[in-house]
């Protein structure tokens, strides 16, 4: 009798000992559970903020790649001479810069949109307009641009009282041209806003690969043209 006391007892107190040891051992489970969710969750906000930071440095260089692109390459539009456009003709008549209304309507029907789409692309940057002549020479054989050309371009007097004396007063003259009916069209219709225009000549210097012409005297409708460049502005050092 006495024995199979001893024998309950004994398993009562392995009952006993097993119950604590299970205890003790969910408890130390449970712990190491809620410490490896928590290193989980310092992992994943880790990796959050690394995918964060490489979204940043993605960010970065596809701006950086733009910004060389745009200096490697700047927006360029050729109008060419030519006979029709809708009807009217885009050319200049010889020797003189007034703006054919064909030309006109090509500038603010279609080239002002070319150019607002390269503004948001090239914020800050200078249009320039360039005049190109073929190697004709010019009409009048004195030019007034010495006298007039400065209250031409404030505005004061119209281009078509300006005389070409030579390719390159004519060149001139008619990228004015261009450069005033952009700013009219500023003033008239609220866009082309923070847009600055610069009117240069280039006379019958380079044909439209960009090399030099060569002396050719010849009629040459393919290089009289007007182009519209998009450059950064000067800084002064």
């Amino acid at each position: 009798m006495s024995n199979a006391f001893m024998i309950i007892n004994l398993f009562l107190l392995l009952a006993l000992v097993k119950s604590v040891f299970l205890k003790s051992t969910a408890k130390n489970t449970s712990d190491e559970l809620a410490k490896a969710q928590n290193k989980i969750i310092m992992l994943e906000k880790k990796y959050e903020d690394l995918q964060g930071e490489q979204r940043e440095k993605n960010n970065q260089i596809t701006a950086l790649q733009r910004q060389i692109e745009s200096l490697k390459s700047p927006p360029l539009i050729i109008i060419k001479d030519s006979d029709n456009f809708q009807d009217r003709p885009l050319k200049f008549e010889a020797g003189r810069a007034d703006l054919p209304e064909g030309l006109r309507l090509f500038i603010d029907n279609e080239v002002v949109d070319q150019l607002e789409s390269f503004a948001k692309q090239y914020p800050g940057y200078v249009v320039e307009i360039i005049g190109h002549t073929d190697g004709q020479e010019t009409v009048e054989p004195v030019s007034n641009l010495d006298q007039t050309l400065e209250n031409v371009a404030s505005g004061n007097e119209s281009v078509s009282n300006l005389k070409a004396g030579s390719n390159a007063d004519l060149g001139l003259m008619r990228a004015l041209a261009v450069v005033k009916n952009l700013q009219d069209f500023q003033r008239k219709t609220g866009r082309l806003q923070g847009l600055k225009f610069r009117a240069y000549s280039a006379a019958q210097l380079f044909l439209i690969s960009g090399e030099y012409a060569g002396t050719n005297r010849s009629p040459d409708p393919t290089r009289r043209r007007i182009e519209i460049r998009f450059t950064p502005a000067a800084v002064e050092k």
